[in-house]
């Protein structure tokens, strides 16, 4: 699970940052000593730090330095000052990423991905040098050999890998969490529901095919057995048994 090191002095600011990157699956820790951060940082040894501009004590181009003068590890930039300079300021100190303040969360968790896909995922190139020095991501999921490393949408059954929706990642968790066990169509749908998005039952059929269909493409081909009037259930353990 990738983490995540959130300078920001307010408070409510931060703490609405802290639930977001946690709701989609990332660690998170707050700031709290805004005279010296480092402490904090490297006991955390984050995968990548928000860095507000505007702090008590020090701004964030001068902790971005100090940061820098250590490690390689991404920074995004977050502050109300939206002025050219600034941005400049913030990327020529070594920043890699910046977003102005009100915080479109779309826009910032967008930000957010895309450093993790370049600096630790497929676009990732080797020999990078950071704080958290975790090598190889591990996966959020790993049931029989079958993994699922959420924050990148994707599975991984021995030398294949396949990409997801986010939709079908969320199914996968599910599943994966309740591996062995049947699960029911509410809680599928419970899982693919969120805040703005309805998800009626249609889609769900839908989604579990073409999940069944990326499984069968990683060659699981009967890991999602449907239980007739309960739901379905993952075994992937079963699929091993008949292999041999």
């Amino acid at each position: 699970m990738y983490r995540i090191f959130i300078v920001e002095d307010d408070d409510k600011i931060s703490r609405i940052l802290q639930k977001n990157m946690e709701k989609y699956g990332f660690e998170s820790v707050c700031a709290e000593h805004f005279r010296e951060l480092l402490p904090e940082l490297e006991a955390f040894a984050p995968h990548l730090v928000l860095l507000d501009i505007n702090l008590p004590y020090y701004d964030g181009y001068y902790w971005c330095r100090q940061i820098r003068s250590r490690s390689s590890i991404p920074i995004i930039f977050i502050s109300a000052r939206a002025g050219e300079m600034d941005q400049v300021m913030a990327i020529e100190h070594g920043g890699d990423d910046y977003i102005t303040k009100p915080i479109h969360l779309d826009l910032l968790m967008a930000k957010v991905k895309s450093v993790f896909r370049r600096v630790y995922g497929e676009y990732a190139i080797g020999g990078q040098v950071h704080l958290a020095q975790q090598g190889a991501p591990q996966p959020d999921w790993n049931v029989n050999g079958l993994q699922l490393y959420s924050s990148r949408n994707e599975l991984v059954w021995g030398e294949r890998r396949m990409q997801l929706t986010k939709n079908e990642q969320l199914l996968s968790e599910c599943f994966l969490q309740h591996s062995g066990q049947v699960v029911t169509r509410e809680q599928l749908l419970e899982a693919l529901w969120d805040d703005v998005q309805f998800v009626d039952d249609n889609t769900l059929t839908v989604n579990v095919t073409r999940l069944r269909k990326k499984l069968e493409e990683l060659g699981l081909p009967k890991a999602i057995e449907t239980v007739r009037g309960q739901g379905y259930k993952l075994d992937v353990a079963a699929e091993m048994r008949e292999e041999l």
